[in-house]
């Protein structure tokens, strides 16, 4: 598949462009690519695709920050659309600018009753640690908009239907002539309907809709990340003339765990020592999303260390193994000491003063000649200078 440009460069505009300034740049290129004044050329019909997909993102505030954050792969399982189809670009914009960039100049209207899916809603559902880990199954809710049950969506009044539009003739546009020019727009009566409400349902004052609260159970698979998205299918909007309804997005939210953090599918924890329990090493329990579980640490552990446990971390969500937990060390110094426990340890001082580690002989030594450099370096400065 080919590499999709950058929106902002499709359309010609700075990233910090206004909305005002995509709109206008959009126009300019819906206009030059438009079909209509591009028969038969496949590669306009592309640009035309193209600056419409980005103007969608791009003159949307959510579609476009998490465009401006993740690229493309934001907005992969979102509502924006790949607009294969020119038609549905006349649906989306078709009146975008008060009669329309495509009615009022080419006849976009044409194709104002064709079929159309129905928009996409989205939820929110907040998981453990633990659950995300294992997987679950949860009741979530949302609202969506269901077919009036007074009018059964038709939006007419009891006992009425909608009538035909007496002004475009049931037809949903109206052509108009201007010199040599003809142009087809939507109707203005009708709004492309092709028929008009006498007497409205008072239900839903005519919308033939009505919002309603839905609930639906949801399966979650294991090993879920933060921000990702279930998809409930066919569970959106009720699409529009005959058209299929849209689906609902279920979004994942994490919940901090205690003692762990998750990083991809490894998790880690930070765990405190005693200088006796590094020096001499120790079994301590450590945290994982199963309790408690002991882990061995080795004699002479160092602050920082981490130990790696494989196969504690999370699973992948297509089932490909699990990650690890890595334990980060940490010894702690006391702050407070009983006379025994100061007297042992100044017995450990005088110990570690008769018989110092290898490797602090070294640091001690490679101090003392740093410092012995700089006082020479001191000492040929002052030199210079009496001699100056």
């Amino acid at each position: 598949m080919a590499e999709q440009r950058d929106f902002y460069e499709v359309l010609g505009v700075d990233r910090r462009a206004t909305s005002a300034q995509i709109t206008e740049a959009y126009r300019k290129l819906a206009l030059k690519f438009h079909p209509d004044r591009n028969p038969g050329n496949e590669e306009a019909a592309g640009r035309f695709k193209e600056a419409a997909r980005a103007f969608e993102v791009l003159s949307d505030g959510d579609l476009r920050a998490r465009y401006d954050r993740f690229g493309h792969a934001g907005l992969q399982g979102g509502r924006a659309h790949d607009f294969n189809d020119i038609g549905d670009i006349f649906e989306a914009f078709g009146d975008l600018f008060g009669g329309g960039i495509f009615g009022d100049a080419f006849g976009g209207g044409r194709r104002g009753n064709r079929p159309r899916k129905g928009r996409d809603v989205f939820c929110q559902v907040t998981l453990s640690l633990l659950e995300a880990s294992r997987g679950a199954t949860k009741t979530v809710a949302f609202a969506r908009h269901e077919p009036c049950p007074t009018c059964d969506g038709s939006g007419a009044k009891p006992g009425t239907a909608p009538q035909k539009c007496d002004y475009c003739g049931g037809q949903g546009q109206v052509i108009q002539q201007a010199g040599v020019f003809r142009m087809q727009t939507t109707c203005p009566a009708c709004r492309g309907a092709g028929s008009v409400i006498r007497e409205k349902c008072p239900t839903c004052a005519g919308d033939g809709v009505t919002e309603e609260q839905v609930e639906r159970k949801v399966n979650i698979p294991a090993g879920v990340d933060g921000d990702v998205r279930v998809r409930l299918a066919g569970e959106g909007e009720p699409g529009g003339h005959g058209g299929p309804p849209g689906d609902c997005y279920v979004v994942i939210e994490i919940e901090e765990h205690p003692f762990l953090v998750r990083e991809g599918r490894d998790l880690r924890c930070e765990v405190p020592i005693t200088f006796t329990q590094a020096a001499l090493g120790a079994t301590v329990e450590v945290p994982t999303l199963d309790g408690p579980k002991p882990l061995q640490i080795a004699r002479g552990t160092q602050s920082g260390d981490v130990i790696r446990v494989r196969g504690l971390g999370m699973p992948e969500v297509r089932g490909r193994g699990l990650g690890d937990l890595h334990v980060h060390v940490h010894v702690e110094v006391p702050r407070q000491l009983s006379a025994k426990a100061e007297g042992l340890l100044r017995e450990l001082a005088a110990e570690e003063h008769a018989a110092v580690n290898p490797k602090r002989t070294s640091f001690l030594g490679r101090l003392a000649e740093y410092f012995q450099g700089l006082g020479g370096a001191d000492q040929d400065q002052q030199e210079n200078r009496q001699a100056s």
